[in-house]
């Protein structure tokens, strides 16, 4: 069976949005990922924030890395992100993201994104679809 950041890797290096993104990995687990990355003047909006697909990518990133960190390959089947707090060029954001329940086929997880000073700007929920194909 291939470890998280060996899973983490297939997905990463094969992932051209993540990677224009300029998502860091922090760390890889079992039903986790830690990620982070700098916003930039090309993902901000006319208002000079950061488009709301940014912080939702990169939500959506964590929390691919994390349902399919177990070995097997996840897809999801519903996502949602609440918007807190504007980002701005510059920003160093987190996203953390944990495992709150797995069943056989379904998983559901949290993803918590933040500025590096602990500042809560999107808070994240996915559920996932675990198939029966393996990495």
């Amino acid at each position: 069976m291939k470890s998280p950041s060996e899973i983490v890797d297939l997905m990463y290096y094969n992932d051209a949005y993540s990677q224009w993104l300029g998502i860091e990995r922090v760390s890889d687990g079992l039903g986790s990922s830690h990620l982070k990355m700098q916003i930039r003047d090309e993902m901000c909006n006319g208002f000079k924030i950061a488009h709301g697909g940014i912080s939702y990518a990169f939500a959506d990133s964590a929390f691919a890395f994390a349902c399919n960190s177990f070995g097997g390959k996840s897809v999801s089947i519903e996502t949602s992100i609440s918007h807190v707090a504007p980002l701005h060029t510059g920003d160093w954001i987190e996203a953390i993201a944990a495992k709150k329940h797995s069943s056989h086929k379904i998983g559901v997880y949290e993803v918590v994104v933040r500025k590096l000073d602990g500042t809560v700007v999107g808070l994240f929920k996915g559920t996932c679809y675990n198939t029966s194909k393996e990495w």
